[in-house]
């Protein structure tokens, strides 16, 4: 999809990450004050400005490192807060605050589908590029956050359809976060690529 990973396409992926992550964040943040906890509205979070969820090592070297050693970006950005006492529906409500972020990345990812397919034909290359780029970014985040391992978003949806000792195993593994990204990226890199792949091919 990168022919090659030039400055330009690098800035590309720059930006449209910083949309990307801006936009998966400010929507976890708003659907938790949907569903009744204002913890981070009272944060800041409830915004579109990049520097309230920007984290620099996992949301813009972390993406980079794994681009260009992998081809798919795999990121991470400042974990929204909640309270889950607040939430409605109790771990139902976590997983709708949790499935929301990942869920905007797919609707952006298909929307930029939708672009390709209706203008390709007039675009410049370097328009085209960027679409792709825009349409490849939010789909990595769709489906890497959608993994259901602590602390990607996909496991508090897992939670909220687990029974009590699957429960208890999810929330023992969250305590060491990064560590577990970590070590998912680098022990099972084939393994996101093909989920990724799986996905552009039904939207590109």
């Amino acid at each position: 999809m990168i022919d090659s990973l030039s400055l330009s396409n690098l800035l590309t992926v720059l930006v449209v990450l910083v949309i990307s992550i801006t936009l998966h964040e400010a929507v976890h943040a708003y659907a938790g004050y949907f569903l009744g906890d204002d913890t981070a509205k009272e944060e800041g979070r409830i915004s579109l400005n990049p520097a309230k969820h920007i984290d620099p090592l996992t949301t813009i070297a972390l993406p980079i490192i794994t681009l260009l050693i992998f081809k798919v970006p795999i990121l991470a950005a400042k974990p929204v807060p909640f309270n889950p006492d607040r939430v409605k529906y109790e771990e139902f409500g976590v997983a709708m605050i949790a499935a929301a972020g990942p869920l905007t990345n797919l609707v952006l990812a298909i929307f930029g589908s939708i672009v390709l397919m209706v203008g390709k034909g007039a675009m410049t290359a370097d328009v085209l590029q960027v679409v792709v780029i825009f349409v490849m970014i939010n789909v990595g985040l769709f489906v890497f956050n959608m993994i259901p391992i602590p602390p990607l978003d996909g496991s508090r949806v897992l939670y909220a359809f687990s029974p009590e000792p699957l429960q208890k195993l999810l929330a023992s593994l969250e305590q060491f976060g990064l560590f577990i990204v970590i070590a998912l990226v680098l022990a099972a890199p084939r393994f996101i690529v093909e989920l990724n792949n799986k996905v552009l091919s039904l939207l590109l």
